[in-house]
């Protein structure tokens, strides 16, 4: 692995207390104080000094009230486990720049935000500690409170590097239809029916309301319908035309966009887009659209009344399209990597605990500062009443959803769902598979920039794929495709053979 600079920064807290940084503080806090968390973690509070954590993450920016949230988690967290915090939060627009800076030239942070996006390529780059016995000795209750086909997910060759978050970390679709726009225009059809995007009858409804409103019923952006290759697990290498079907007990590497259902898919995207129920800008369309008649959105069902609806300023109807998956992907969904420079990698586990298991911690990340932005309904703090929306950090970027309180809003839970939907997942055959790509890591980088060259007018309708798929794929043979489907294939035989019971489950 890459080796990377040791960097030092020392601060004050309060006028008696020194704060080391805990990626470049010498030596270890002293645990001089009371056990940890309500949750239970072992951890102790310093009384002599506290080790500051550095986290940078993705979200909204950072909060206009981001002082007064310190003053009330930073005596909380010194109390239980002897650090504080320091958030970086950088907003949606300039996450890729800085989190490559930050990787690339080993910035000074102990905690980095991280997805499946860039996951194996930056552990395969030794930016990120390896955690695979600290996590259990130094956060027995973090490690516990995720299951081990979660931990076996982030494995990448037999180790862990991250700690994932408990959300929707399987991955549930939904087709979510605006209500307004079926009782205006498609008064004839009820949206609960729909579960099949090839049901004839959801083209006639979605022609009707195109026609009606005179807007596409069926609005997309350059960032296209990537969600129609769900169902196939991309082994980790970043190659969108390139997977194993979830279920697929022989578990072969195949052509994604030469695979008959996803073809019917393609199809029917080009015959939406023909007929205006796509947007005719959509690969050149930056933004989605924030009121959308149907989509397929990622989730749950009660999001509908959470959050898709109102976020269309409508009620919404959500139909599960497809089954429930749990795959390396997924689950690598939202990821928290501890630097391979952090100097105190025990206390910055002690703190990810918190994060996912102490609820009043959990809480002040999720919802702001108490008593500005949110505030507990009663003495009991089974509720919780939101005062605003103005809280910029990024909730599933942080932690547990299952420690989160719920609002007063709703008289449900809408997170018991996604705790069903996670415990009756259909886990790909190929849980705990990464593909090394370093055999293959040039044709692997071509094959992916020749991808998305192509997503936005494939994935959108825009060009018909009779034309455009062997265009592509001429171009991704000619850049090497073949030698990486080879490779794949027979690493994947390897871990299939050494995981017989992977092929048995999907049987």
């Amino acid at each position: 692995m890459k080796k990377y600079m040791k960097l030092v920064s020392l601060g004050l807290t309060g006028a008696m207390a020194l704060s080391l940084a805990a990626c470049g503080g010498s030596g270890s806090s002293a645990a001089t104080g009371e056990t940890g968390s309500d949750a239970g973690s072992a951890s102790t509070a310093a009384t002599d000094e506290v080790v500051t954590i550095k986290w940078i993450t993705v979200g909204n920016g950072m909060p206009s009230n981001y002082d007064a949230w310190l003053e009330q988690v930073n005596p909380y967290l010194e109390e239980k486990i002897g650090v504080n915090i320091d958030m970086e939060v950088v907003g949606w627009g300039d996450w890729d720049t800085r989190r490559n800076v930050v990787v690339n030239t080993a910035g000074e942070y102990d905690i980095l935000f991280t997805n499946l996006n860039t996951y194996t390529n930056d552990v395969s780059n030794g930016a990120f500690m390896d955690i695979t016995e600290l996590v259990q000795t130094a956060s027995p209750d973090l490690y516990a409170s995720i299951p081990a086909d979660f931990w076996e997910a982030m494995s990448v060759d037999g180790k862990i590097y991250g700690v994932p978050a408990m959300k929707d970390s399987s991955i549930t679709e939904y087709l979510v239809l605006a209500d307004d726009a079926f009782e205006q225009y498609a008064p004839d059809y009820d949206p609960s029916t729909f579960t099949d995007l090839t049901d004839p009858e959801l083209t006639e409804a979605l022609q009707a309301i195109t026609d009606g409103s005179g807007q596409a019923a069926w609005p997309l952006s350059s960032s296209a319908a990537t969600y129609l290759t769900y169902q196939y697990d991309t082994l980790g290498a970043g190659i969108i035309g390139m997977g194993v079907k979830y279920n697929d007990p022989e578990a072969k590497v195949v052509s994604i966009f030469e695979q008959p259902d996803i073809t019917e898919y393609l199809n029917l995207l080009r015959s939406w887009y023909n007929t205006g129920i796509i947007n005719s800008d959509a690969a050149t369309a930056s933004e989605d659209n924030s009121y959308k008649a149907a989509a397929i959105a990622q989730g749950w069902s009660g999001a509908a009344k959470t959050n898709w609806g109102p976020a269309m300023g409508t009620t919404a109807t959500a139909v599960q399209w497809g089954p429930t998956v749990l795959s390396n992907d997924s689950v690598r969904g939202s990821i928290s990597c501890i630097s391979a420079n952090c100097q105190h990698p025990d206390k910055v586990l002690q703190f990810l605990e918190l994060v996912n298991t102490d609820t009043y911690v959990r809480d002040l990340f999720y919802y702001g500062v108490e008593g500005d932005n949110w505030e507990y309904t009663d003495e009991t703090k089974t509720k919780v009443h939101k005062n605003n929306a103005d809280w910029s950090m990024a909730g599933y970027t942080q932690g547990s959803y299952f420690t989160v309180t719920p609002t007063d809003q709703y008289d449900f839970n809408e997170y018991d769902e996604v705790a069903e939907l996670n415990a009756a997942a259909e886990p790909s055959v190929l849980l705990g598979f990464s593909m090394d790509i370093e055999p293959v890591r040039d044709q692997v980088q071509n094959c992916i920039t020749i991808c998305e060259k192509y997503k936005s007018e494939l994935l959108t309708g825009t060009r018909d794929p009779a034309e455009l798929v062997p265009q592509m794929m001429e171009e991704l043979n000619g850049a090497g495709f073949q030698d990486v489907m080879a490779e794949a294939q027979s690493q994947v035989d390897a871990f299939m053979a050494s995981n017989p019971a992977t092929a048995e489950s999907a049987s």
